[in-house]
């Protein structure tokens, strides 16, 4: 399922944060480019819940340190969903 959220998270990241298209979505870390601060991060995680309709507890939110971070909370939390 990873590979099916790799995809639009990328997209959402790109919106949410504002992001030429050269930057290197997959290897992004928190606070790696301007735009990931910590206000950038609150707007990535609201974009990121809606897109997948899912909701990330509070150590979530502090612990989406990178896109690959990213893509692994939100497989996981679609899985339970499921």
């Amino acid at each position: 399922m990873a590979m099916s959220v790799a995809p639009k998270l990328r997209e959402v990241f790109v919106e949410a944060l504002d992001l030429d298209g050269d930057v290197d979505v997959e290897n992004l870390k928190y606070r790696d480019i301007e735009a990931w601060d910590s206000v950038g991060h609150m707007a990535l995680v609201a974009a990121i819940e809606d897109e997948f309709d899912v909701e990330f507890d509070t150590d979530q939110v502090i612990d989406m340190s990178s896109f690959k971070v990213a893509v692994d909370m939100v497989t996981e939390l679609q899985s339970k969903n499921d």
